[in-house]
């Protein structure tokens, strides 16, 4: 049905949605591209007199190569860190470029990205393909060798998880940066009680350092424990700029022209209930950040 330039022509008018399934699916937006490549490879080879759907077909074989990524990556994994936050996407707070967009559809927060990451190859596939690009459980269940029965059941026990440990942010940008705002105006200060009255009580803080700053890779609960250590880092409060942490309000964390921290912020209901912190130098150096005023 689709043969040559017409093929490589539908492939790219799909190339930033597929991404935007590898994205959800790997967590790394250099790893997303490879697996998009990787289907063009395997779609330009494939017989497609028999293709009705394209947009589903080019779907599930992304979907393949992430999990067969995935796999690997789990046979791979030593000793896991505390926690991986995924690679973050960074723009400015008017708005992210077009292709941001397509690819942060569906309110695809930082925290959303460090749960799914949490989740094993199967679940993590079921639940991005059905509940996040509405792909039929029996399309799916074939691609883990189970029943549609089963792949609904893999669905909900993710759901599930995603619900309990990734809370809906609020829609209003205003509201999060009123947060945000807060936040940091206590860290400056060093004002304890202004952190804890910003902090969710449950509020929970994930810091990925890297594997070379391990110290820095921990994870911290409750309001209290959270503004204790907030209020050590009052260092930080001057290198702070406002940024679009997939699509909710952030700050980037510049010194001397270069990126040493992104925090993604998760507000509810005006209360602080999730922090995200990815400070692993060698991560950050490799993300194509977006300029910001006064980071030279």
């Amino acid at each position: 049905m689709y043969e040559g330039d017409v093929l490589t022509e539908r492939f790219g008018e799909h190339r930033t949605r597929l991404r935007a399934v590898a994205y959800r699916m790997l967590g790394s937006l250099a790893d997303a591209d490879d697996a998009v490549q990787e289907a063009w490879l395997r779609v330009s080879r494939a017989d497609t007199s028999n293709v009705e759907n394209l947009a589903g077909w080019l779907t599930t074989v992304v979907a393949r190569v992430c999990l067969n990524m995935l796999r690997t990556r789990e046979n791979r994994r030593e000793e896991p860190l505390d926690v991986h936050v995924p690679d973050p996407i960074v723009g400015h707070e008017q708005g992210n470029d077009p292709e941001h967009e397509v690819i942060l559809a569906d309110s695809v927060g930082l925290a959303l990205m460090v749960v799914l990451d949490t989740l094993n190859p199967a679940e993590r596939l079921v639940f991005v393909l059905h509940d996040m690009f509405a792909l039929p459980f029996d399309e799916i269940a074939s691609m883990i060798d189970r029943s549609p029965a089963a792949a609904r059941q893999l669905a909900s026990r993710a759901r599930r998880r995603v619900r309990e440990a990734a809370p809906e942010p609020d829609r209003d940008l205003v509201r999060q940066r009123e947060a945000v705002d807060a936040y940091f105006a206590a860290v400056r200060n060093g004002d304890f009680d202004a952190l804890v009255a910003v902090l969710d009580p449950d509020v929970v803080i994930r810091a990925d350092g890297g594997a070379v700053r391990a110290g820095r890779t921990a994870v911290v609960r409750g309001a209290q424990d959270v503004a204790s250590q907030a209020v050590r880092a009052t260092r930080l409060a001057p290198f702070v700029r406002p940024a679009l942490i997939n699509g909710t309000a952030g700050i980037v964390a510049i010194a001397q022209g270069r990126a040493f921290a992104v925090m993604g912020f998760t507000v509810v209901q005006g209360k602080i209930v999730a922090i995200d912190v990815l400070s692993d130098l060698e991560r950050l150096a490799s993300l194509e950040l977006p300029a910001f005023e006064g980071s030279a």
